[in-house]
């Protein structure tokens, strides 16, 4: 059944995928009613679109089925779903869809991004443009690009609220992990969110957000505060990725290391592309970081 939310015309189904990376599950909405949108069926679990399936009434028709991003907790079941539904599958694009030339270069490399794992084989019916109206019956939803987590990460903005995907969590930070995620891109996404002033966000993962000012700016100065122990730590002549976790990352569980590495290793990109740091020989995670010049 689904869970009881704070406002009508929506519907939330949690799929059974507990982990450390996606809390109590992912979390997948219905908006509307009658025609009715869905936002991120979730992982390719056949319990998890039946519970969809059961939560939709007898007068709904699905018209929609949105993507926030093509993690594989996210977007496997859009698939299926679309063909028990007959609905569209839109999404910003594929997998590699808003990378910028630097990520690029870096996965031709070979840098590979981990975290939840990418769905590689994610292809949307119909590609969004940020900004662009969504109808279904008598309702609208606006979609945002906001890349960070994920390159081709859009929230959706529908009746003052925003359901912002894993860019904004209720019960932890983002994973942030190059070439897939980019540092720079998710702090300018968190503006971005900002801005349009939402009276409730709704994540991937976890509870409605219902103070999304504060919680964007906490998400932002906790990026503040890693960023300035990185570089005191590389002031210090720590520099590699695996010490600074040892030192930035101490308190937290060996087990969430790998995790801690890649977001790390995505401030080191971002401090390096501001001209801060230098990487020795290239912005890899096996390089060694120093301060550049201007930043001492």
């Amino acid at each position: 059944m689904p869970f009881t939310m704070p406002e009508p015309d929506l519907r939330l189904i949690r799929a059974p995928n507990p982990s450390p990376m996606t809390g109590q599950g992912t979390n997948t909405y219905i908006l509307g009613r009658g025609a009715v949108c869905i936002i991120d069926p979730g992982p390719l679990d056949n319990t998890h679109l039946h519970a969809i399936m059961r939560a939709l009434d007898r007068s709904d028709h699905v018209e929609c089925i949105v993507v926030t991003h093509s993690h594989l907790d996210h977007s496997p079941l859009a698939r299926p779903l679309a063909q028990l539904t007959g609905a569209r599958i839109m999404a910003f694009g594929d997998s590699q869809a808003g990378r910028s030339a630097l990520m690029s270069d870096l996965a031709k490399d070979g840098i590979s991004g981990g975290g939840e794992g990418v769905d590689h084989d994610f292809k949307p019916d119909q590609c969004l443009g940020d900004g662009d109206i969504l109808a279904f019956g008598s309702e609208t939803m606006r979609a945002i690009w906001t890349p960070g987590h994920m390159a081709n990460h859009m929230c959706f903005e529908w009746r003052g609220a925003v359901f912002c995907g894993d860019h904004v969590l209720d019960w932890t930070t983002s994973l942030v992990s190059p070439p897939d995620g980019d540092l720079g891109a998710y702090m300018r996404s968190l503006d971005k969110i900002e801005a349009l002033d939402a009276r409730r966000l709704h994540p991937g993962h976890g509870a409605a957000i219902d103070t999304p000012v504060a919680r964007l700016r906490a998400l932002r100065d906790h990026r503040h505060q890693r960023e300035a122990a990185i570089l005191s730590h590389l002031a210090g002549g720590i520099g590699t990725i695996p010490q600074l976790v040892a030192h930035v990352y101490a308190n937290v569980a060996p087990g969430l290391h790998a995790a801690a590495a890649r977001n790390v290793h995505a401030h080191l990109i971002n401090l390096w592309e501001n001209g801060q740091v230098i990487a020795t020989p290239t912005p890899s995670p096996d390089a060694r970081y120093t301060l550049a010049a201007k930043a001492r």
